[in-house]
């Protein structure tokens, strides 16, 4: 039986990570910033500063680093992870990023780069799954559009993969050797984020007019060439037309 610790383990993808990973024989430790109070396998960390970090990952085989913070503070995270990581002698890393971080200029986006920079230069097995946005964020975005008295879009295609489905992917690699940058893992359908909103619209029995955004600026016109995007693999099988009906019913 080998210990596996994951990061960000009260997040969207992380719980169901951890629940996956519990149903198979190994030891599953979780670390998070507010931990469920619940588990006794679960330790408070704050990545950003590192204390407590050691002691989580003493005896550690597999360490899976969901954690993320986009308001800052990645960086300072992974360098006391690997550092730890290093120290505790631990086999298999495997971080999640996402699609398209070496190529929009978004201050996350090339955080999230430099970290699998970092990883890759560093004497650890390491595996990095890049994946395209979550219907979890898909939705958000949509929630908060939605609230307006017409309900603004950005101008661009998307390409949502539900969480649990990149869970799944995790879990298996969780139980392979380490790999370096794996195939990304894209959603079903690559759509136009007009009908991601009208689905949601839909969804939620909502009627208003929507309206298109567009911006200048680099980071826009990447988005608007799909560098976000995987098209060769579209992996995930749950649309967001799908994953919204399995959330929204009564």
């Amino acid at each position: 039986m080998r210990t596996i610790l994951v990061t960000g383990a009260t997040g969207a993808l992380g719980t169901h990570v951890t629940d996956l990973l519990r149903q198979g024989q190994d030891h599953v430790r979780t670390l998070s910033r507010h931990p469920d109070p619940t588990d006794p396998h679960a330790h408070t960390v704050d990545l950003r500063n590192g204390a407590g970090l050691h002691r989580a990952l003493d005896g550690v085989h597999t360490l899976l680093h969901l954690a993320s913070t986009p308001t800052g503070g990645d960086l300072q995270a992974a360098t006391h992870l690997i550092g730890a990581a290093r120290t505790a002698r631990v086999h298999h890393l495997i971080y999640i990023s996402i699609v398209g971080v070496d190529r929009i200029p978004l201050g996350y986006y090339k955080t999230k780069h430099t970290v699998e920079q970092a990883l890759q230069a560093s004497d650890l097995g390491v595996t990095i799954l890049r994946t395209t946005q979550f219907h979890t964020l898909i939705e958000g975005l949509c929630q908060r559009m939605a609230r307006l008295p017409a309900m603004p879009y950005p101008d661009v295609d998307a390409q949502p993969i539900d969480p649990a489905e990149v869970a799944l992917r995790l879990a298996r690699l969780a139980q392979e050797e380490p790999a370096g940058r794996v195939h990304d893992l894209g959603g079903p359908h690559i759509e136009p984020f007009a009908d991601l909103a009208h689905t949601y619209l839909q969804a939620h029995r909502m009627h208003k007019h929507r309206w298109p955004l567009r911006a200048p600026g680099r980071i826009f016109a990447a988005y608007r060439r799909g560098a976000h995007l995987a098209p060769d693999h579209p992996v995930g099988r749950t649309t967001f037309a799908q994953y919204l009906h399995n959330t929204t019913r009564p």
